[in-house]
């Protein structure tokens, strides 16, 4: 597997081709993604460096289908993966893996394994950070673009809805981001009362 050019790669192209009104799903959330993995997978006692590997791979290809369309950007991305890792010495099997994890971040969320479960518990670790607001609004300014919420309410009404239903899988998301998100469900709440 050659991870390094497989960076790159996805990298480059989330650089270039999203769509410039992805204020949320732009490639600084692909890195942060990829620093929650790596500390969730140490966590969670992932020592294999295959595993790793296709963990961190999946990580940087889980939003490129962005790059293609805004529906269903899971299963481009499992397209894009599939075009694009045979060529980077990733075999088929090793492929199939990377594109579970892809598929698990859809929400609702549904991991069928313990890296799947990382990368799910990954891709929304802020809900439980102090950066939850900040990055909230990113989010935010995003589907505001899109019509799907157009005030704050709206946008606060659909993040209770959400925080809610969400549930983290690893024993890293239970213990570092449970209580935040907790929190920061209450503070919602109070924003709405006001």
């Amino acid at each position: 597997m050659n991870y390094d050019k497989a960076h790159s790669y996805a990298l480059e192209r989330l650089e270039k081709e999203l769509p410039k009104h992805l204020y949320y799903h732009g490639k600084h959330h692909t890195i942060d993604v990829l620093d929650a993995a790596e500390k969730i997978a140490d966590f969670e006692g992932i020592k294999d460096e295959e595993e790793i590997t296709l963990l961190k791979t999946a990580c940087l290809f889980h939003d490129i289908g962005f790059t293609v369309s805004g529906q269903d950007h899971e299963e481009r991305g499992c397209e894009i993966v599939g075009e694009i890792l045979p060529d980077l010495s990733y075999n088929p099997e090793q492929i199939n893996k990377i594109k579970g994890m892809i598929m698990a971040t859809k929400i609702p969320q549904s991991p069928n394994n313990k890296l799947e479960q990382i990368i799910c518990d990954a891709d929304l670790d802020y809900l439980g950070r102090d950066d939850f607001f900040s990055i909230g609004d990113t989010l935010f300014q995003e589907l505001k673009h899109l019509g799907v919420v157009n005030d704050a309410d709206s946008w606060n009404n659909l993040q209770v809805k959400f925080l809610t239903a969400h549930a983290y899988f690893t024993d890293w998301g239970r213990n570092k981001r449970q209580g935040k998100k907790a929190e920061h469900l209450q503070q919602v709440h109070d924003l709405l009362k006001h």
